[in-house]
This record gives structure tokens, sequence and C-alpha cells, in this order.
């Protein structure tokens, strides 16, 4: 009995920091895009809306640099877990526009 509780404890925690590690990227993703709209813009707002982006999503912005029309940003999320303590899980993501050139196509 005391094996099969371990073992659910285990796995319990395993999803949690699943969990966790999918909303830090998902925040800093969200995050990031947030800034890249604004990068030309208001580049001087952007991230402070990133900030407000990752704070509506429970996570802390830690960094946030805007390059020409490039955002990176950084964001951490602090968990606990039984048996181990604390932990702080970070994420990043970076957003900015697609340059597409087009190759000209030679017909035969």
């Amino acid at each position: 009995m005391a094996l099969l509780m371990s073992v659910a404890m285990t796995l319990a925690a395993v999803g949690s920091v699943r969990v966790a590690r999918h909303r830090v990227y998902a925040a800093a993703d969200l995050s990031a895009l947030e800034a890249a709209r604004l990068a030309l813009a208001a580049p001087d707002q952007a991230c402070t809306r990133a900030e407000k982006v990752a704070t509506a999503n429970a996570v802390r912005l830690t960094r946030c640099t805007i390059t020409d029309e490039t955002a990176d940003v950084w964001t951490s999320l602090e968990i606990t877990l039984p048996g181990i303590g604390k932990r702080t899980l970070t994420g990043r993501a970076r957003a900015g526009p697609s340059w597409i050139t087009a190759e000209p196509t030679t017909h035969p």
C-alpha cells in the first residue's frame, strides 16, 4: 500500500511540474508576441505590456529586451514540490517579423 501511495505521489508531482512548465512557456510566448507587436510602434511600452501579459498568466517576467523589431522575453514560475522543496521554472521566447524572400522561379 505504501508503494502504491508513493507511486501516486510521484506521478502527481511529475504532472504538476509538466503543467507548470507548459504554463511558463505559454506565458513567455504570449508575452513575446505582445512585446513584438509594439516593438516598432511603441518600443518604450513593449516590455510593460509583456509584463502585464505574464502577470495575467500567473508568472513573473524576469527579462525583456527589444532589439530592432524582435522581442526576447524570459519568464519564471516558482513551484513547491512535496519532499523536494521550491524550484524555479523558466521559459524563454522570441518573437518578431518573419522575412520571406521569394526566389524567382524559372519555367523550362
